[in-house]
Parts: C-alpha cells; structure tokens; sequence
C-alpha cells in the first residue's frame, strides 16, 4: 500500500476570523476570581523565581494589564517586590516574592501545582467545543476520491465513507488484517483538515485539568509574539493579541489507541502528587478523531467499553468524576472510528453493534486490484513493474501455500526485496530469485513448521 496522501492543499471547513475566542477585555471575562488569578501568579514565581512583568504574562497568557494589576495588588500587601528593572515600563520589572508571598505561594500549591496558562473555565470550553463541533466539517465526493487516492479502494467503499465521515458519529472498520483499515481511519482524519482552538487547561470547581497535550496538539504556528515588541511603556498596555491566549490554535486532533486501553484511561487521570487531573483520550480529541485501534484486544472486555460509549454515542455528551465523587458533563464531539480484524459477532452481540451507525467491510484486494496496488509500491520504489512477479506469487504462494493477499503484501514484499538486493549488493529487480528470498522470510510456511 502507498504512502499516505498530502491532504493539505485540499479545501477543507475551516476557522474564519470571527472563529475564534474573543480577547479578554476584562478579568470578568476570563471567569476566573482575581484571587485564582494572584495565587497563579505566585505559583509562577515562587517556581519560577525572580522574573520580569513580560515573562510572567507570556506564562499565564492574560493581557499585561491584567498581570500588572494583580501585581501592583501584591506590592501593596507586602508580597511581592521589585528587584530590578530590564526596561522602562513595569513589563520590564523584575519581581520577586517577598517572605509573606512565598509563604501565600506554598499555600496555594497545597490545593494544586499548576504554574502554566490561565485555565479556562469549564462553560467557556463548553461554548467553544460547540461553536467548532466537528458536526460542522464537511467532506463532498470529490474530496473523498482525492484524499483516498493512495488507495486502491472500490467506488462503493468510497460512496460509503463518505456519509460516514460527514455523520461525526461512528464507524465500525472491520475485515481481516492487512487490508488497510487503520490506514483508511487515518485517511479519514487527514481528510477533514482544518484547525480549532483549544484551551490549555480548564477549570472545574477549582481543579485543574490539563487538556493540551503535545503528542496529539499539533499548534499552528500563527501567533503574534508579544515579546518581540519593543519598551515603549504604552505598548504594553495595548492588546496585541488577535484572541484569548488561554486557547491555542491546533491541527484538527487525531487520537489513536489500541490494545493498551483500559477503561480507567476514559476518566480523568488524577495525580495525588500534584493535585491536578489529565484529560482522557476522548476529551483531547473532541472537535477531531478517536481511532480505537485492534477493537477487542483490549484487556476490558469489548462489550465494557461499548457500554462505557453508549451515552457519548447517542447524546454526544459524556459524564466524568472527579476524585471527590464530583461529576460533570463535557461535550462528545469527536467522530468515533472502531478497526477490527476479529468477527463483529465474537466481539458483542448485535444490540450493541446498533450503537456504532456505520458499519464497513473492508475486503482484500482481487487480482485486478492486487496488480494495481502492486504496481505502484514498485512505483514508490523506482522498481520496474513485472507483470509476470506477480504472477508468480499468486501461483507459488497463494495458490500452493492456501495463502489469502491482503493489501499490504505488496509493500512488505518488495520492502523486502529491498533489503535483500542491498545485503547482496545487487540491482533492485523483480527477478524470481529475489521474489522467492524475499516471500520467504516473509510468509509463514506451516507445511514446514508441521514437519519439524
């Protein structure tokens, strides 16, 4: 199978100007208590140590105006003290925390050990996962055809993933293994593109819990560099910003688990140590894709997790706790794509497989469809296509050895011919030797297993 297609020069639903979280005029908007906002800052400096007016703002992401007023507070009431100056406004004090403040700081980092962003609270996540629902993305046929044309797919699949795609409900791929599934749900997430904000933590009833994660947020890098202005006081008091910093722009998430989940991992990860909570998968990928990978070889028994799913799945709305026994709605805004190589009834029974919406065979390829996609791994290779190779694998090893082709053959194949022709410093050529060198430590002969 090729390689997966560069989808981003594709039209795809995207963010206008007006989609996007307003900047912050007032520390009423933020929705967080001034007092939340002074024990932040603390927290920055008592980890932090002595820093200036800039960088604790490029920390906690809020307007200057705002930092400089909490601060300014904290100079009054003996906490926090100037040390030094780097410029010629208070951006560039230097403050430091006097006994009392780091006395008020260790307090604070009792209930938490957050220093980073201004979390956003959990209305204001609410609001905006909704305003960017991923219900909202939408793919046409064209599209569909364009972004799966590394594949070798019939018309029918494609008229099918499409609907599903555009559901941002569910998708049940199932089939025997190498045929393409997990490749198609990352197609399907590539596919729809786009970019949302997110914030970088929230807040519910004064916890904390860390939603961006960088291994599935990948930033769009955009945003205007407040630290590269110059020491004009009076720059420092205009907002620069073109949206609330507490959220980050992101590359539509993709999610992929597989058999390592557990069903502890769907709630939230609490950390007695530092007080604060991990997002689980399905929250971090709202607004993208969840990929449940190897459905059913999870060691939480299929039919727990599908039970697990079916509020989010119906309601797209999902209910978490906190440690204290709290719990909370968040929205479900994710298009839920299940790949399997077990049989659909050996893994639950049909009332449940009524919850996932769409259901896909993925078959293997047919001769036809083999030689095309055979033809193009020796394409991607810079390898000279014989019709006749391919020939000979399906006599000598599918027709001999009972074997099934699957999709992915032709790329482990010739990967391996590769690796064989370099070893013996020869041309990379389909040639019968190579061919069979190269199936060989490939296939699994259990006619010879048998025999030994």
């Amino acid at each position: 199978m090729s390689a997966a297609p560069n989808l981003h020069h594709m039209q795809v639903p995207g963010l206008t100007q007006d989609d996007r979280p307003s900047v912050l005029e007032t520390v009423g908007d933020t929705g967080l208590s001034g007092e939340f906002i002074t024990d932040l800052l603390l927290k920055v400096l008592y980890i932090q140590g002595a820093r200036s007016g800039l960088q604790v703002m490029e920390v906690v992401r809020l307007p200057f105006q705002f930092v400089d007023d909490r601060l300014l507070d904290l100079q009054q009431r003996r906490m926090v003290e100037v040390r030094g100056t780097s410029g010629l406004s208070r951006a560039g004090y230097i403050f430091d925390l006097t006994g009392a403040g780091r006395d008020r700081a260790r307090d604070a980092l009792t209930a938490n050990q957050y220093v980073g962003p201004a979390p956003v609270p959990l209305d204001q996540y609410r609001a905006w996962t909704l305003k960017q629902s991923i219900t909202n993305a939408r793919v046409t046929r064209d599209m569909v055809r364009e972004g799966f044309r590394a594949l070798v797919l019939e018309d029918a699949m494609l008229e099918m993933l499409g609907p599903a795609i555009n559901s941002a409900k569910s998708l049940f791929l199932y089939g025997a293994p190498g045929n393409g599934k997990s490749f198609i749900s990352e197609t399907i997430a590539g596919l729809l593109g786009g970019a949302l904000y997110i914030p970088f933590a929230i807040e519910v009833d004064g916890q904390i819990l860390q939603l961006f994660d960088p291994v599935y947020h990948h930033p769009i890098r955009h945003e205007p560099e407040s630290i590269s202005r110059g020491h004009d006081p009076g720059e420092w008091l205009k907002p620069i910003e073109d949206h609330d910093r507490r959220f980050i722009k992101v590359e539509r998430p993709v999610v992929m688990v597989g058999g390592e989940l557990t069903l502890d991992q769907l709630d939230l990860q609490y950390d007695p140590f530092t007080k604060m909570y991990q997002a689980p998968f399905q929250l971090k990928s709202n607004g993208g894709v969840l990929i449940l990978d190897d459905f059913g070889r999870q060691r939480t028994p299929p039919r727990d997790l599908l039970n697990r799913w079916i509020v989010p799945l119906e309601k797209r709305i999902d209910f978490l706790s906190l440690h204290t026994g709290g719990k909370f709605p968040v929205p479900f805004d994710t298009l839920l794509i299940f790949a399997t190589n077990l049989a659909p009834a050996d893994l639950v029974e049909e009332a449940f497989l009524r919850r996932i919406h769409y259901k896909i065979h993925v078959l293997g390829p047919d001769p036809e469809e083999y030689r095309e996609i055979f033809r193009r791994c020796c394409q991607d290779r810079d390898i000279a296509y014989q019709e006749a190779a391919v020939q000979h694998i399906y006599a000598r090893y599918y027709g001999q050895m009972s074997i099934q082709p699957r999709a992915c053959h032709p790329r482990d194949i010739l990967d391996h011919l590769l690796d064989i022709s370099r070893f013996l410093e020869v041309e990379h050529r389909l040639s019968t030797e190579l061919l069979d060198r190269a199936c060989q430590s490939y296939f699994l002969d259990d006619s010879t297993a048998a025999g030994s």
